[in-house]
């Protein structure tokens, strides 16, 4: 593999701390890299360092000659008053990015509906970010640096992006290197993973689930003293291998191995414990939602009217029937400006519907966790200790007594950060401490809106871990494949206005959703071009990709396993009744003998069939 960039024993100070310490590593043709670490760790400098856009304080980095780099910061460059058109093209003539249809497939996967004549100053910053990314796409690079790619991005372009990466170079072409706390998104696209840790960067082969159970066999090995940064590593570890990441999208993640490793590793959430709690907590009626439609007034209509008349609400959702119970533990998809937000609104009661029913049941306490962190903004002087102090001094977490500071350090923070004001954290101790305090007031109902933002992939891990024993029903609206996955049992969908249970999970959403917009691109004209090839449908790209069961059988076969894991344990306990009572029978009454022994042939020829056919199941579910 030709090298193509590297650095050679860099080492970077910053004021008041050491990011770097005698680095080497390399990039080859082909790399394919996704890069880790806790927020502040120099995830970000690296890739400035490698980009040469920062020098470092001693060694080198250096690039093949004539290496073109392309970089996607966290912040764009773009002006504010450039059109949508000049800040992703330039002065480059239309027959020339219109001819190409690599150009045109990104144009019309990321910004298909932005206005391409609009000013970028007008446009909101999920539409910002996809024309810095469609910007960068269209150049003919050797090497992209993406950080955060995915940030403003909702779950469709995030999986129209993976696909793009996956497919842009050919084998051994090209390099990519990519910061993201998208752990799906990891696991798509990364080969190999780079961990950024106290000054270094330690290599590991594989993708995300590849690198998480790596890392756990090498703090097992050394015997390191974190010892709950790798119970927590255990912990992902068991939701991959038994949950809906094990998949063979990674030849290079051994699940036999990793069954191995976590073999004493408690279930993610004991389900049964966690609805009865909510029950003698909430009761029977928690929320309904009968045929409600809901809107806002002088809301731009659907069909691309600029305003409805005014102060007439048009509607967002519409006949939305929604049962939601206690401990329910449900996941709301939906694109950006779909109406998860409305929805929201409606179910916490904050929003009154245009028509039909919302039943709210009178035990229901709301915790609500929003994307803004509006709820912060009464304690933005005070520090944090102040605000831990108007909440009580102990609470059962997990059955056993802990404080509020006690919780608050197992979200990452120091017992010397219990004196920083509220208003100096960053965004990401923001989110964490919102969440403790939401949790803090003790709701029965909790919903959160985006609560990956700004978390690195170890501090998402311990949220999951908070919420995995919150006993309680939970309503998740997030873009992040992986922790919508992880953390929810359900999901449902806004599309086109309506809610609907899709019980195939992210997969099933995302066939629909494509096919809705296939449906508009086949009613619309094509925005950029008169040639109809403009319209390529990115759907395309992944069906090589596409598994070899449809999502529909792969939840079959879930529950089908499911079912004769249920029957094999319940023959078993057949089995072992029948052997026991073989002692009780008269041993000089032959025909009483030979009665049992038969019993005990047919219970074990009959659990014989039912492991067979677990078996097959299992092997074809996870082939």
């Amino acid at each position: 593999m030709a090298i193509l960039l590297g650095c050679d024993s860099v080492s970077l100070d910053f004021p008041t701390k050491r990011v770097f310490n005698d680095v080497t590593l390399g990039v080859a043709a082909g790399d394919r890299i996704g890069i880790v670490g806790r927020n502040g760790d120099g995830k970000s400098t690296l890739l400035q360092l490698l980009a040469g856009e920062l020098e470092p304080d001693r060694g080198r980095v250096t690039h093949r000659r004539d290496l073109a780099v392309g970089l996607l910061g966290q912040k764009d460059a773009l002006l504010d008053d450039d059109t949508v058109h000049r800040a992703v093209v330039g002065d480059v003539p239309e027959y020339e990015w219109a001819s190409s249809p690599r150009v045109r497939q990104v144009l019309d996967g990321l910004i298909a509906d932005v206005p391409w004549e609009g000013l970028v100053g007008e446009l909101s910053g999920g539409q910002r970010r996809r024309v810095d990314l469609a910007r960068l796409l269209i150049g003919t690079y050797d090497v992209l640096m993406l950080d955060e790619p995915t940030n403003h991005l909702d779950m469709r372009t995030i999986n129209w992006l993976a696909r793009h990466l996956r497919s842009r170079w050919q084998e051994g072409a090209g390099a990519l290197l990519l910061v993201t706390h998208d752990r799906w998104f990891l696991d798509e696209v990364a080969l190999s993973m780079w961990e950024v840790h106290d000054g270094r960067v330690d290599p590991f082969e594989g993708g995300y689930s590849a690198y998480i159970l790596q890392r756990v066999e090498r703090d097992r090995l050394a015997a390191v003293a974190e010892e709950r940064r790798r119970n927590m590593a255990r912990k992902e570890l068991a939701w991959l291998s038994r949950g809906a990441q094990a998949r063979s999208t990674k030849p290079k993640f051994r699940v036999e191995a990793a069954r191995e490793l976590i073999a004493d590793v408690p279930p993610l959430r004991n389900e049964l414990e966690l609805k009865r709690l909510a029950v003698a907590r909430l009761g029977k009626q928690v929320i309904d939602l009968i045929d409600v439609t809901a809107g806002y007034p002088d809301r731009p209509a659907d069909d691309g009217a600029a305003q409805a008349e005014p102060g007439v609400p048009r509607p967002v959702v519409k006949d939305v029937t929604w049962l939601i119970g206690a401990g329910d533990r449900l996941g709301l998809l939906g694109e950006n400006g779909a109406g998860k937000s409305t929805l929201i609104d409606v179910v916490s009661g904050r929003l009154a519907p245009l028509s039909g029913r919302v039943k709210i049941g009178q035990t229901v306490r709301f915790g609500v966790l929003s994307q803004q962190l509006d709820e912060l903004k009464p304690v933005w002087d005070d520090t944090i200790r102040e605000v831990l102090s108007r909440y009580k001094r102990t609470y059962i977490v997990d059955g056993k007594e802990t404080s509020p500071e006690k919780l608050l350090e197992r979200l990452g923070f120091t017992t010397k950060q219990l004196w920083s004001r509220v208003g100096d954290l960053s965004g990401g101790q923001r989110r964490r401490l919102s969440l403790l305090l939401t949790i803090l007031d003790e709701p029965n109902v909790l919903i959160l809106d985006e609560p990956g933002n700004d978390l690195d992939t170890d501090m998402l891990a311990i949220v999951e871990d908070l919420l995995d024993g919150w006993p309680g029903t939970l309503i998740l609206v997030t873009h992040d494949r992986y922790l919508m996955e992880r953390v929810t049992d359900n999901q449902y969908a806004i599309i086109g206005g309506h809610l609907r249970h899709v019980p195939g999970g992210v997969d099933e959403y995302l066939r629909l959703v494509e096919a809705e917009h296939a449906d508009r691109r086949g009613a619309d004209a094509a925005p950029r071009t008169a040639d109809p090839a403009a319209a390529a449908t990115p759907a395309s790209e992944g069906a090589a990709g596409a598994p070899r069961l449809s999502n529909a059988e792969r939840q079959r076969l879930k529950r089908e396993v499911a079912s004769l894991e249920r029957r094999c344990d319940t023959q078993r306990t057949r089995l072992e009744e029948l052997e026991n009572a073989m002692s009780e029978v008269d041993p000089t009454d032959y025909l009483a003998l030979g009665e049992q022994q038969r019993k005990i042939a047919e219970a074990r020829a009959a659990l014989d069939e039912l492991e067979t056919a677990w078996l097959e199941a299992s092997e074809t579910l996870e082939g």
